[in-house]
C-alpha cells in the first residue's frame, strides 16, 4: 500500500480522503516519512514543517478538492507566512528570513485542502536552469543522482519524480517549470501569462511579466485539476488571462480533433549545434502525434531565430537581478553587497546595474513587436501548436552548468526553447516522452496561442493515454 500510496496522483489520494479510505494525516505522516528516507540522497526538501503539517492535517477541512494531500513549496515565491524563504540566497539563510505573509498561490492551495508539508531547493535567484545553490547544495536526479534535476524548480521536480509528493509548486521564467519537468521525467505546464496571481507581494512585474506559477505533477489531470485551483483574477493584478470557458479538468480525456502542428528539432539562432538525443525526442513525439491524426509539418515561427532575442532577454534577468539586490538591502535593513551573490549573479547584477533606463524600456518595445511576429504563426499560419525539445541537452552532470568559465556558455546553447514562450506569455507543456540509452528523461515541449491550455491539456491527456509515462520508476524512488 504504502510504494502504491507513494505514487498515487494527487486526485487519487484526494478520492482516498472522500471515500474513507484514508484520512489527511494518514497521506501526510506517510509523506513526511517518504521526504525523511530520501531526502538525505536528493536534498530536495530544504525546509520542513513537518510538526505544523501534522497539526493542519489533524484538523483539515475535508470539504475541498485535495483535503489533506501533501504538497511542497519551492523557495522562491508561493511565500508562506512565517516560514522560510530564501530564495537560494546565503544572505537570507544566514538572516533566517521569514516570509511576512501568504501569496495568493499559498492561500489557494491550502483553500483546496492541501497540506504544505515544507519547501523545496532552488538555484540562487531562480536565474539558471540548474538546482545547484552555494547556499543549500546541490538538488541530484532521482534518475542519476550524479546529474542535475534542472533548475530553477529542481528541488521541487526531485521530490515529486521520486514519490515523496504528488505534486510540488514550481515557476518559470525562462523555462523553470519545464526544464525540470524535462530532466526529471514529470509533466510540466507552463500556464499563459496573468493565468495564476503572483500577488499580493509586488513582484508581478518580474522579467517584465515573464515568470509564471504552477505546480509540477506526474499526470495530466493532477496538472489541469490544480490550475482550476490556482486560476483566477486577484484584486490589483497587471495581467489576466482570458477566462476558461469551463474548467481545466473538463479537459482532460476529452478529443482534441485533428490538429495542425509544427515542429522544430534544431536550435533557431544560428551557431547553436543541435543536440542528437533532444532531436530524436522530438521525431518520436511527431510520429506519435501523426499516428493519433494530427497534421505535422516541419515548421516553426521566424521570429524564433531573432538573434537580438538573447541579448534583450538577459536585459530583463541582469536588470532584476539588480534590482532585487536592493530590495533585500531594504527589506533587512543593510547594504547588501554583490560579493555575497553566486559568481554568475555577481556578473547579473553588474551588468543590470549599468542598463540605463532607457535601454531597459527599448528592450520592452523591442519584444512587443517581437511578440507580434511570433503570434502569427498561430493567428496567421493556423498552427494549432508547435512541436520543440525542451531543452538543447540532456540533463547535464552537476557542476556542469554551474561551472564558473564555462557553465555560463552551456546554459545558453542549452537554452534554446523556452524562454522565447515566456516573454510571449503563451501557455507551454514539457511532456516525458523519451529516454536516453543511460536511462535519463528527456521531455518535448508543445506550445499553443495565448489562452489555449484547454488545447495543451487535451493533447496532452490524448498523448498520455496512447504513451503512458506515470508508471515508470527513477533509481531513486519511494
Amino acid at each position: 500500500m504504502e510504494e502504491q500510496l507513494a505514487f498515487m496522483d494527487a486526485t487519487a489520494q484526494a478520492e482516498l480522503v472522500r471515500s474513507g479510505q484514508a484520512t489527511p494525516p494518514e497521506l501526510v505522516e506517510a509523506a513526511i516519512e517518504r521526504i525523511e528516507r530520501l531526502n538525505p540522497e536528493l536534498n530536495a526538501v530544504i525546509h520542513e514543517r513537518f510538526e505544523a503539517a501534522r497539526k493542519e492535517a489533524a484538523a483539515r477541512d475535508l470539504r475541498g478538492p485535495f483535503a489533506g494531500v501533501p504538497v511542497l513549496l519551492k523557495d522562491l515565491g508561493a511565500a508562506q507566512a512565517g516560514e522560510p524563504l530564501h530564495l537560494g540566497l546565503g544572505f537570507l539563510k544566514e538572516a533566517g528570513y521569514r516570509a511576512p505573509v501568504d501569496s495568493f498561490i499559498t492561500e489557494k492551495l491550502r483553500a483546496s485542502g492541501c497540506v504544505i508539508l515544507g519547501r523545496t531547493n532552488c538555484p540562487e535567484m531562480g536565474t539558471t536552469i540548474t538546482t545547484e545553490p552555494r547556499a543549500y547544495g546541490p538538488s541530484r536526479n532521482p534518475w542519476n543522482t550524479d546529474h542535475t534535476t534542472g533548475g530553477s524548480s529542481g528541488g521541487s521536480a526531485a521530490a515529486v519524480a521520486s514519490g515523496m509528493v504528488p505534486a510540488a509548486h514550481a515557476n518559470d521564467g525562462g523555462g523553470s517549470i519545464r526544464i525540470p519537468a524535462s530532466n526529471c521525467g514529470l509533466l510540466g505546464l507552463k500556464p499563459s501569462r496573468g493565468r495564476v496571481s503572483p500577488g499580493p507581494e509586488p513582484n508581478e512585474a518580474s522579467w517584465a511579466g515573464s515568470t509564471i506559477d504552477h505546480m509540477l505533477t506526474r499526470t495530466v489531470r493532477d496538472s489541469a485539476a490544480m490550475l482550476d485551483v490556482l486560476t483566477g483574477r486577484m484584486p490589483g493584478d497587471l495581467f489576466v488571462a482570458p477566462p476558461a470557458s469551463r474548467p481545466f479538468a473538463a479537459e482532460v480525456g476529452v478529443e482534441p480533433g485533428p490538429l495542425k502542428i509544427g515542429w522544430l528539432d534544431h536550435p533557431a539562432q544560428e551557431g547553436i549545434a543541435p543536440d542528437a538525443e533532444c532531436a530524436l525526442a522530438v521525431y518520436e513525439a511527431r510520429d506519435l502525434l501523426e499516428s493519433l491524426g494530427h497534421e505535422l509539418h516541419e515548421a516553426y515561427p521566424e521570429a524564433l531565430g531573432d538573434p537580438e532575442f538573447t541579448r534583450h532577454f538577459l536585459t530583463l534577468v541582469t536588470t532584476a537581478v539588480a534590482a532585487d539586490l536592493e530590495t533585500w538591502s531594504e527589506v533587512l535593513g543593510r547594504r547588501i553587497d554583490p560579493s555575497e551573490l553566486e559568481p554568475d549573479n555577481q556578473t547579473f547584477q553588474m551588468l543590470g546595474s549599468m542598463v540605463p533606463a532607457a535601454a531597459y524600456l527599448r528592450s520592452e518595445q523591442w519584444f512587443e513587436a517581437w511578440r507580434r511576429r511570433l503570434a502569427k504563426y498561430w493567428s496567421h499560419d493556423g498552427y494549432d501548436l508547435l512541436l520543440t525539445p525542451v531543452l538543447n541537452m540532456t540533463p547535464a552532470r552537476i557542476g556542469e552548468l554551474s561551472e564558473p568559465v564555462r557553465g555560463q556558455q552551456r546554459v545558453i546553447e542549452a537554452l534554446q526553447y523556452t524562454a522565447q514562450f515566456n516573454v510571449s506569455g503563451q501557455p507551454a507543456v514539457s511532456l516525458p516522452l523519451h529516454w536516453t540509452p543511460g536511462g535519463l528523461p528527456v521531455g518535448v515541449q508543445l506550445v499553443a496561442a495565448y489562452g489555449r491550455e484547454d488545447i495543451l491539456l487535451r493533447v496532452a491527456s490524448q498523448v498520455e493515454q496512447a504513451a503512458p509515462w506515470a508508471e515508470r520508476r527513477p533509481a531513486v524512488h519511494a
